[in-house]
Formats: C-alpha cells, structure tokens, sequence
C-alpha cells in the first residue's frame, strides 16, 4: 500500500541516500525511487505502477512529487515496478521486497523517447501470461478493492494507417477475482455482474485518436450487464520487441479509463439502502497488454 509521497530538498549534485527510516507494518518493505528527466531535473508526475509478478494484481500506483518522489510499502514478495512519463522513454524493473526491510532509495534517469514504431500491420493477439486486465473499486467506508478478471481474450487488428485499427477484447465476466471469495462469489452474483445471465464482458474498438507522443485514445463500445456504454481508453503505447518463448514479435500498452457503475444499471444506491455492502459507484479499469504478431489473420473473439 502506498505510504504517501514525501517532500525532500534536491541537490543536483548529491546521490540518492542508501536508505530511508519509515514507519513500515510488520512484515512489510519498502521501495522507494526518485526519478530525473533527461537533463538530471526532478520529475513531477511521472505515473508508477508496481505489480506483483505472480498474480499481476496492482499492488501500489501513485506519480511523483514535485522532487521527483516516490515511495510505498509492500509485502514481501517479487514485483515489476513502471514509470511512464510523457515524452519520455518508459523504466520498467523488477523488484525484490524482503519483510521489515527499509526501502533503498534509488535514481531513475528517464530518457527522451525516439518517436516509437507502430506494430506491423496484420493481427496481434493478447498473450494471457503477459497481460493483466485490473480493477480498482472503493469499497463504501472502508479501503479500496483491488480486482482482476483471470480469463479473457483480445485481438488487435493493425490497418496500414493506425487509426483504421481495431481491437476486441471479450472476458469472462466470472473471472473476477479479488482475493475474498465471499465476495468474489456476491460480485458474481445478480446482485452485481449477474454472470449467469451475461456471462461476458465485451468491448470493441471505433477508432484510434493520435494524442501526442506515445498516447492515443482508444474509443469504442463497452458491453456488461446487458448494457453498452461509449468509453474512451487513455493508452501509452510502450513499443515493439522480440522475446519469449520463440522470440516472438510483441507489442505491449497501457491502458486506462474510469467506468461508472449506474451506466451499466449496477445501482449501489439502492444496494446501500438495503444493507448490502458494496465497491462506491466508480471503478478504474487497467488493461496492462503484451500482444503477439500473427502473420496469418486471426479472427476477432466470438460475439
């Protein structure tokens, strides 16, 4: 959980501190960076996720301080931890938190990013063990809920010109997982998801907004609970490798919007009202992608 950002005076010159004394949970360890930009500055609002390597649940997000600063605690375990600014190249690393340690507080010089290649055109689809789709809900009076759905495919479909792409990607609604079964089994139920009676998850690409940089928007229809709704995709496209299994061709984003729940008729007032505890109206969605390059055309999931 993050502890918070903290203030310190930057002096150009000096090196980061080996380590900060911070109030830490039992059992807990911490991780802390402190981020330049290309001409050795502090870097304010740079985005960071940090991600457990084995469940891939977002275990802490926040931006930078004014000083470029960073820091949460964690249990112990291995996590990847990205920092995404704009117009700037994208650090990822993986991470090793031990209980009752004191987190290192280390540099992260972020470089100018090159104009990023786009994907090759022809189909791309989403590779599971290297994609994430997560939520985060507040839960009424109390901390927030972290989620993920376990099962789900996406296919990309690049077109010559970008913004003639499109993406589908279908989930399995009874995938949804939060940790607490009790409550992983009522967000199933017809009281929230209904996945008895719509069982997936849809959403389906219009078109490809260029917004500078390595953003676009990514515009389409979102379909739940019986319900589509337009919604709008912030997406930071993160570039082109080759790896894996094979040293396949990949493609990997970023991708992010706020759903609100009442569009897709998920009344949390009424439940409220009725002595139901509930995640609050508002739920933020996050699509972490690694795509690979199909030279044949794959079809797009079924309707």
């Amino acid at each position: 959980m993050p502890l918070g950002l903290l203030r310190r005076r930057w002096n150009r010159n000096a090196t980061a501190s080996p380590s900060l004394t911070l109030p830490l949970p039992a059992g807990a360890g911490g991780v802390s960076r402190t981020v330049l930009d290309p001409v050795d500055q502090p870097l304010a609002g740079a985005d960071v996720t940090v991600t457990a390597l084995d469940t891939h649940r977002l275990l802490a997000r926040g931006t930078t301080d004014p000083y470029g600063f960073f820091v949460a605690a964690l249990p112990a375990g291995r996590y990847s931890m990205l920092i995404v600014a704009e117009g700037l190249e994208p650090h990822r690393e993986t991470i090793e938190i031990t209980g009752d340690s004191h987190p290192d507080t280390g540099l992260v010089r972020l470089h100018s990013a090159q104009q990023l290649a786009l994907p090759p055109a022809g189909s791309w689809v989403f590779d599971p063990p290297h994609t994430a789709i997560r939520f985060i809900a507040k839960h009424v009076g109390m901390a927030h809920v972290h989620g993920r759905f376990e099962r789900f495919d996406g296919v990309l479909h690049m077109a010559p010109d970008m913004s003639d792409s499109r993406v589908q990607v279908r989930i399995d609604a009874a995938s949804i997982t939060t940790g607490n079964t009790t409550r992983d089994n009522h967000l199933r139920s017809a009281d929230f998801l209904d996945v008895e009676n719509y069982p997936h998850i849809d959403f389906v690409s219009t078109r490809f907004a260029y917004r500078g940089g390595s953003r676009w928007v990514l515009n389409g229809t979102l379909s739940m609970h019986g319900v589509s709704r337009s919604v709008g995709l912030e997406t930071t496209y993160l570039g082109t490798v080759n790896g894996g299994y094979g040293e396949e061709l990949r493609c990997a984003a970023l991708a992010r919007a706020e759903l609100h729940r009442e569009d897709y008729t998920l009344n949390w007032r009424s439940m409220l009202a009725r002595g139901i505890a509930v995640v609050g109206p508002t739920v933020q969605l996050e699509l972490d992608v690694q795509a690979m390059y199909r030279t044949h055309d794959t079809p797009m999931p079924p309707e």
